[in-house]
């Protein structure tokens, strides 16, 4: 038998051995309509996550005005209280 003989079979070997491994991850993968379904659940929960975003974001803005406020208000109070400790 000669080395191109021995290169032939081994190259059939090797596409056999490929094909069983195609089928075999072939039928572990899920069916299109079930990617399908997964896919469109994904884009679902995508929206639903990026709405929750937007809504923080304005949650995260409202609660800093809020405490600037707060600050400045406090800001105020402590100096009338040192300016009445002052007085005494």
């Amino acid at each position: 038998m000669s080395r191109l003989d021995l290169a032939a079979e081994r190259l059939a070997a090797a596409l056999e051995n490929l094909e069983k491994a195609a089928d075999s991850a072939g039928e572990s993968r899920p069916a299109a309509p079930e990617n399908s379904a997964w896919i469109a659940a994904l884009e679902s929960e995508r929206q639903q996550l990026l709405e929750r975003i937007a809504a923080l974001e304005d949650e995260l803005s409202s609660l800093s005005g809020i405490t600037e406020e707060v600050e400045t208000r406090l800001d105020g109070a402590i100096g009338e209280i040192r300016a009445a400790l002052a007085r005494s």
